[in-house]
């Protein structure tokens, strides 16, 4: 295994971190917008995507110039595949969307078992750390959100 703070790691971790926190940003908005969709699931979608992103450029790396071989179809198979497992978990009880977050964790832990298959450990490491700041840190965030007098006090409820 390589190095595990080697430069390319930084990079990645840099790349994860940046789409976490947009995705964060993005659903806090929704949150004050008494959306379904919050902060995690925002945080979690942006994020998967780019660790797919990334999974994909790196494999291009290792498998480039063999014949007949291609992993990236393999890895979009794999994403679509378990969007349909997750859009599964989603469901409507008393006018109210559940299951959002588990399906968009779900679709993004899918993300860390490819890099795990790849040996993209580092990446894999990375992204559980990250997922897990996404489910218990920001969960005490948007409590708090919820709770606050902005949160209360604001009119934005359009149906988007």
């Amino acid at each position: 295994m390589e190095k595990f703070l080697d430069i390319t790691t930084i990079d990645i971790t840099v790349r994860l971190l940046v789409a976490l926190l947009l995705g964060m940003v993005i659903g806090t908005e929704r949150v004050w917008a008494h959306k379904t969709a919050g902060m995690r699931t925002y945080a979690l979608v942006s994020m998967g995507s780019a660790l797919f992103v990334i999974i994909s450029n790196e494999m291009v790396k290792y498998y480039t110039g063999m014949s007949g071989l291609n992993p990236l179809m393999i890895t979009a198979q794999i994403v679509v595949g378990v969007g349909f497992i997750g859009s599964g978990l989603i469901f409507s009880k008393e006018s109210k969307m559940m299951g959002l977050t588990t399906a968009t964790g779900l679709w993004v832990s899918a993300g860390i078992g490819m890099a795990a298959g790849f040996r993209l450990f580092n990446i894999a490491i990375i992204s559980t750390v990250l997922i897990l700041f996404i489910f218990i840190v920001l969960w005490f965030v948007e409590e708090q959100l919820k709770k606050s007098d902005f949160f209360k006090n604001n009119t934005a409820h359009d149906n988007n």
